[in-house]
């Protein structure tokens, strides 16, 4: 009886992975994977938009590397893709710090945002709020009541509160630690509950703690990587690359202009031939 050749199975499909810090980055809050989620977007686009988002984080998405993995677009169509991909709110590009070094990542949101979603995203690393979500300061005085009765809050007081006890959060103090504020030693009876957590959030309000900066990121043109104010870059992308003429005004020098500058200046003063 003859053996049957097996025929290995092949290798599963690895995508090319960027350096440690770089590559692709996936934004906050996205609505689930479903069929037709780029079907908005033009045939190529939707192709870019739908193999990035099935790329892993840390997967290179430059334009080299997709293009030789999108083997129907070149590398200019490819870098069209991306401009249009980002002027749609599927992607931006930010310049962010790792360890001593700053590097350029693709952040991806399989659901489109807006400018001003993007730019609350740039400054605080999470996605904004949702308008219909109650804040933690709200939630908490809404909570007290289950901790002491006598201390129930209505909406009404909860909402006029809440600027205060938001104000206790930001300084370090916990949720309980805010309830215990409130609810600890009352007298008997308590004649007005949002009167008295008025009077003790602002007697005991602690004193402010050191502010952590965040991490400093930069946004930048997803077409020529220039660095940008996020206001500056409308769709992702700056002034030239969306067409627009440039306004008149001083010429914004290259970094290496201006070292190349301050070395002539700093051989002039040697040789004392600097005057201001």
């Amino acid at each position: 009886m003859a053996t049957a050749e097996l025929t290995p199975a092949a290798p599963a499909y690895a995508p090319p992975m960027a350096r440690p810090g770089y590559g692709k980055k996936s934004a906050p809050d996205q609505a689930p994977r479903r069929a037709g989620d780029f079907a908005h977007l033009p045939e190529r686009e939707a192709s870019v938009a739908a193999h990035i988002d099935r790329l892993p984080d840390g997967a290179a998405v430059d334009i080299k590397t997709l293009a030789r993995e999108l083997a129907a677009y070149g590398q200019q169509a490819v870098a069209k893709a991306l401009e249009n991909l980002s002027k749609s709110g599927h992607l931006r590009r930010f310049r962010e710090p790792v360890g001593t070094q700053w590097v350029t990542r693709t952040h991806f949101s399989r659901t489109a945002r807006d400018d001003a979603w993007w730019s609350h995203y740039l400054n605080h690393d999470e996605a904004p709020p949702t308008k219909a979500a109650r804040s933690e300061a709200y939630e908490a005085l809404a909570a007290v009541g289950r901790t002491a009765p006598r201390m129930t809050l209505s909406a009404t007081e909860c909402a006029q509160l809440e600027p205060l006890a938001a104000e206790w959060l930001t300084r370090g103090v916990t949720r309980e630690q805010l309830t215990a504020a409130l609810t600890s030693g009352l007298p008997n009876p308590v004649h007005s509950p949002g009167a008295l957590a008025r009077r003790r959030l602002t007697d005991k309000l602690p004193p402010e703690q050191p502010v952590r900066q965040p991490a400093a990121r930069i946004m930048e043109c997803t077409a020529c990587r220039v660095p940008g104010h996020p206001e500056a870059l409308p769709g992702g992308l700056c002034r030239q690359c969306r067409g627009e003429e440039r306004p008149l005004g001083p010429t914004v020098c290259s970094e290496a202009a201006i070292h190349a500058h301050l070395a002539q200046v700093r051989a002039a003063v040697r040789d004392n031939r600097y005057r201001p």
